[in-house]
C-alpha cells in the first residue's frame, strides 16, 4: 500500500523554489554548494527540476517564463485551497500574478504579492505536500519577510493564511500550532531592495559553506554573523539570486 501523503497545516512554509534564467548553472551552483540532486518536475511554468537532499524533496529550481524577470527565490505557503486562498490575498489588497493552476498531480498554486509587494507562493499539496522547514543540511530552515511596513504585513498574512502573528525577538513571527514558522521584520536591511521573503538553507558551518560558495561564483553579502536562531550569512548565487545559510547544528 502507497504511503499516505498528508498536507502541512494552512500557513506552514511548505516549499522554496527559485526562477531563474540559467536552469544549467543554478543546479550546477546549488549541488555544489549544498549538495543536490535532481528529479523532473511539473513543467506548467517551464523548464522546471525538484532538488533533493538526502533522498528527500527540498527545492524546486525552474525556468523564468518571463523576459527581464529577476532571478529571484520564491517562499510557499501550504493552504487547504489554493483558490480560496487567492480570493483572500485580493480582498486583503495584495496581488495575484499567476494562477490558481494546476501543477499535474502535484499539486495546485498561485504566486501573489501582499500589500508592499513581496512575493510569495500558496500551495495545495496533492501528491507533493511539499516540505516543512528544519535542521537538516540543506534543506529550507527558516523564512523571513523583510518589509517597510511590519503592522501592515503582520494584520495580511494573519487576514490571508488564518494564522496568528505574534511578537517575536525584534520583529514577528507567524505561529502555526503554537510554533513560529515564519519572521516578518521591519526593513532597515532591505538597502534599497523591494519587499521580500528571504529563503534560508540549513548548514553545518555558514563560514566554511560561504567560502565554498565563493569558489562556485557567488557573493558574499553580509559575512556570517550570528543571530537568534544561529550564525548566518547573506549570499548571492552566480545569476544573482538572493539567499541565505543558517548554521543549524545538525
Amino acid at each position: 500500500m502507497p504511503a499516505v501523503k498528508l498536507r502541512l497545516a494552512q500557513g506552514t512554509p511548505c516549499w522554496v523554489s527559485l526562477m531563474t534564467d540559467d536552469l544549467a548553472g543554478a543546479r550546477a551552483f546549488y549541488g555544489g554548494l549544498l549538495g543536490w540532486s535532481y528529479t523532473p518536475g511539473p513543467t506548467q511554468l517551464g523548464a522546471y527540476v525538484r532538488a533533493e537532499s538526502g533522498g528527500e524533496p527540498v527545492a524546486g529550481l525552474g525556468v523564468s517564463a518571463a523576459t527581464g524577470f529577476p532571478v529571484q527565490w520564491t517562499t510557499y505557503f501550504a493552504v487547504d485551497s489554493a483558490d480560496a486562498t487567492t480570493q483572500l490575498v485580493r480582498e486583503c489588497g495584495g496581488t495575484v500574478a499567476v494562477g490558481p493552476l494546476q501543477a499535474e498531480r502535484a499539486g495546485r498554486l498561485a504566486i501573489v504579492a501582499d500589500v508592499s509587494g513581496a512575493v510569495f507562493g500558496l500551495w495545495q499539496g496533492e501528491e507533493h505536500p511539499g516540505r516543512e522547514a528544519g535542521p537538516e543540511p540543506g534543506g529550507p530552515a527558516w523564512a523571513e519577510l523583510l518589509t517597510p511596513d511590519e503592522e501592515g504585513a503582520a494584520s495580511f498574512y494573519g487576514a490571508v493564511l488564518g494564522r496568528p502573528v505574534a511578537p517575536a525577538g525584534d520583529g514577528s513571527a507567524l505561529v502555526v500550532d503554537d510554533l513560529p514558522v515564519a519572521g516578518i521584520r521591519s526593513g532597515a536591511a532591505l538597502r534599497g531592495h523591494p519587499p521580500r521573503w528571504r529563503v534560508h538553507f540549513a548548514v553545518r558551518d555558514a563560514v566554511l559553506t560561504s567560502r565554498r560558495a565563493v569558489e562556485l561564483g557567488a557573493r558574499v553579502l553580509v559575512e556570517p554573523h550570528a543571530t537568534g536562531r544561529g550564525r548566518v550569512a547573506r549570499l548571492a548565487d552566480p545569476q544573482g539570486g538572493h539567499f541565505s545559510v543558517l548554521e543549524t547544528g545538525a
